[in-house]
């Protein structure tokens, strides 16, 4: 009898077999949700027989941020030029055999950063411990994948290591909504022009998965791939940085071959000799997508020492919400001195919306 690997390796060959145009889309979604369905369940038969040697790392700081990528391309040496630690330096493979944190202080903020032991292609089936590694990287805040300057076609084995485990690089999640029904079959209702999937395609998809009663919106046009992972609801959606390095072995004319091979969102470094590592730390913040509100209690001086880290976009309200329920429940106004303000202490309401380095001051009442 065929092992669920077998079974998923004969999908997988199937799918890269088969021309996609109209005629075979069908069969090509079918096939994807049959594929997912199984390394859903091979996933979970992983994270239940236990065993292994298991990564057990407590989150700290202000957000926290994995170095992946294949053996000896520098996360250590990478790792010891963002932070304090210090992980052990090789110029051989699998230096690193446990998680070695480390703390990026920058900017006023604290950003915990983990080398991880590096990846081979078959990660996510289990191959070099890439199960353990991988599942550190679905709870991160942002992933940088590091690639040597000489092996740029690493960044294809990565994603799919990545993609295989669930973790959607910069991708937010499908903006579809499911309710289940009594009778009448599967609904599909878009208030989007849908040119990717149809009725035939989503009732072959939820079949699939056991749902034959149900009505599913879609608001947005969403893929097969998309469909698939809403409803599987167990995707993780993460933003991703690549940084290239050893630049400092080539010269300026194979620097600029790089964004051929791999797009134009990386950044170029090269640890074993610091350069550009002000800059990867500035691209780390803005891919965290965090601020700093620096807190001013009524008729003192602000802390500037000590700043609130929040998300970009958060308000006066978002604010109190994490300070403690009493200046929710309590708040008469705010006093804001920065960028989002029209002038210096001016008064606003809970929806303000807060910009980085902003200086607030809640007003509770007695």
């Amino acid at each position: 009898m065929p092992t669920i690997d077998d079974r998923i390796k004969s999908i997988e060959e199937e799918i890269s077999s088969t021309p996609y145009n109209k005629a075979s889309q069908h069969h090509v979604g079918k096939l994807k949700a049959k594929l997912a369905q199984l390394k859903d369940d091979q996933e979970k038969r992983a994270s239940s027989g236990g065993g292994g040697y298991g990564f057990g790392v407590k989150k700290s700081g202000h957000g926290t941020v994995v170095l992946i990528g294949f053996p000896s391309v520098g996360k250590s040496t990478l790792l010891n030029q963002l932070t304090d630690a210090n992980s052990l330096i090789g110029a051989y493979e699998f230096t690193t055999l446990n998680v070695v944190p480390g703390m990026m202080t920058h900017n006023d903020t604290k950003i915990q950063i983990l080398d991880l032991p590096g990846i081979i292609a078959g990660a996510s089936s289990g191959k070099g411990r890439g199960r353990e590694i991988l599942s550190i990287a679905r709870n991160a805040n942002l992933i940088l994948i590091l690639l040597d300057v000489f092996n740029l076609q690493h960044i294809d084995v990565i994603k799919k290591e990545l993609y295989d485990v669930g973790i959607r690089l910069n991708k937010k999640p499908p903006r579809v909504v499911f309710r289940k029904t009594n009778r009448g079959g599967i609904i599909l209702n878009s208030t989007v022009n849908l040119t990717k999937i149809d009725d035939v395609m989503t009732r072959d998809i939820m079949n699939i998965y056991g749902y034959h009663n149900a009505e599913v919106t879609a608001h947005e046009d969403v893929s097969q791939d998309g469909l698939i992972d809403a409803i599987l609801g167990n995707r993780i959606y993460t933003p991703s940085l690549v940084v290239v390095n050893k630049i400092d072995l080539v010269n300026p004319e194979y620097l600029k071959q790089i964004k051929e091979q791999i797009g134009s969102d990386f950044i170029t470094v090269s640890a074993d000799r610091g350069e550009n590592i002000d800059c990867l730390k500035d691209k780390i913040l803005e891919k965290l997508d965090i601020i700093r509100i620096y807190m001013k209690p009524q008729g003192e001086k602000a802390d500037m020492e000590e700043p609130l880290i929040i998300k970009r976009n958060s308000t006066v309200k978002d604010v109190c919400e994490v300070l403690h329920k009493e200046f929710l429940d309590k708040f008469r106004y705010a006093r804001v001195w920065g960028s989002s303000a029209k002038y210096k202490g001016q008064t606003v309401g809970l929806e303000h919306k807060l910009v980085d380095r902003d200086v607030l001051s809640v007003i509770k009442a007695n």
